[in-house]
């Protein structure tokens, strides 16, 4: 009988955990807690019953026969002695399985990114060969039902050793579906690729990222420094979600944000708003604005407005990614406003055979900045990469690109070779 109601248990508790998992957050506690407490009325029961003695426990013993004396050894008791040990020892077993579905805080979760690539180009003066990418920590922990941390560190390799940097250091309050409150280093939530795809390699299908979200690029800043408020908008099937964040723009160094403080004591902000219709699961459409002003290490101001729009169908068959932004710099002294623009669009198919394992892609970027332009020059670039990523594993890609690319309108193209093992652990 203690046996039934323990195994009972555990089975409850399974199955609970399994329709859980298709329910909302919500709906998922309130699940774990009604199976909890049927799992402690089953716990009283065994009590009850280990109470009353092996001989109402057991239907082994009769009414002219005793009990087993509690000082004699387990090999003398038999097989109801046994049975009962068994029992205790499966109870123990459920009430650990309960112990371990129950939230702990804090509770550090680490995961890490690495590749390691190959790249040859017929352009003089560039180094071709093996090199080590980032290797990638990503780290995550739960402060209470509401709080939690993220964070991410790079290792990046260079000739004169290897750098840190702090990539993401997040503090978050989840308020519930609708509003989130964030504080801390965050990937600038302007157009897609910045927010969708981080560090690690693996993530993304290509080898590297878009020009115009690069990462050390000047053409939109990738970080942003303060804070972020996010959440859904009730709009019924049209999935609408917002982002909102005030923070110190970018840095006297205009590829990197204001970690220590605004340099010009102005703030920037950031919008970004996109939908996710239920009707047409994998397709998402947004805009994003950024304003803010920067200060050269010459001492000029400038005004910054970007504005941003995307489309984008990430299911595998096909997998379609197109983004545009255009970045408008005024000069505070003379008036003078200049407008670059750039974009991308990037299209890949997961094939049918080899156990859907091969991608092949094809990706064109243009970028163009005017000659008047202050706030960075020499961004503009033509080109077409064209490529395959097959996943040998669940957790390990090799990609394979060729490209065909003009960073000047008197340059040539530059014809390239890139090879990648990307993974994740």
């Amino acid at each position: 009988m203690v046996r039934a109601f323990s195994i009972l248990g555990v089975l409850l508790l399974a199955v609970g955990a399994a329709r859980a998992q298709d329910l909302p957050p919500t709906d998922q506690a309130e699940q774990m807690k009604m199976l909890l407490e049927r799992i402690q009325q089953l716990e009283r029961r065994v009590n009850e019953l280990e109470a009353k003695g092996p001989a109402e426990a057991n239907p082994v013993y009769t009414a002219s026969q005793s009990a087993p004396a509690p000082a004699q050894p387990p090999q003398e008791t038999g097989a109801p002695a046994a049975a009962m040990h068994h029992d205790v020892e499966e109870r123990a077993a459920a009430t650990q399985t309960i112990q371990q579905l129950e939230p702990h805080y804090p509770s550090l979760q680490i995961r890490g990114f690495g590749d390691v690539d190959f790249s040859a180009t017929d352009q003089k003066g560039t180094n071709s060969g093996f090199s080590l990418g980032q290797l990638d920590l990503h780290l995550a922990s739960a402060l209470s039902r509401k709080i939690s941390y993220f964070g991410e560190i790079t290792f990046n390799a260079s000739p004169t050793g290897y750098g840190v940097e702090v990539e993401r250091s997040i503090i978050k309050y989840d308020y519930n579906d609708y509003f989130k409150l964030s504080f801390g280093r965050f990937h600038t939530p302007i157009g897609y690729w910045n927010t969708a795809y981080h560090h690690g390699a693996w993530l993304q299908t290509t080898i590297a990222r878009p020009e115009i979200v690069r990462i050390g690029g000047v053409f939109i800043p990738v970080h942003f420094v303060g804070f972020l408020a996010e959440g859904n908008i009730p709009s019924g099937g049209a999935g609408l979600s917002y982002s909102f964040g005030v923070g110190n723009g970018r840095g006297t160094i205009i590829s990197r944000p204001g970690d220590a403080g605004d340099n010009n004591d102005n703030r920037a902000w950031v919008a970004n708003i996109y939908s996710r219709p239920q009707r047409l699961y994998g397709l998402e459409l947004g805009a994003s604005a950024y304003r803010d002003k920067i200060t050269l290490p010459d001492g000029k101001d400038f005004r910054e407005l970007i504005t941003s729009a995307h489309v984008v169908w990430t299911k595998g068959n096909p997998e379609f990614l197109a983004e545009f932004a255009n970045v408008t710099h005024r000069q505070v002294l003379t008036n003078i406003t200049t407008n670059s623009q750039g974009f991308y669009v990037q299209y890949a198919y997961r094939l049918p055979w080899f156990e859907r394992t091969l991608k092949p892609y094809y990706r064109y970027e243009y970028i163009h900045t005017p000659l008047s332009e202050q706030v960075f020059t020499n961004q503009d670039l033509v080109g077409s990469i064209l490529g395959a990523r097959w996943d040998i594993s669940s957790y390990a890609a090799f990609k394979a690109e060729y490209r065909y690319t003009k960073h000047q309108i008197l340059e040539p193209y530059v014809n390239g070779a890139f090879f990648q093992t990307a993974f994740t652990f």
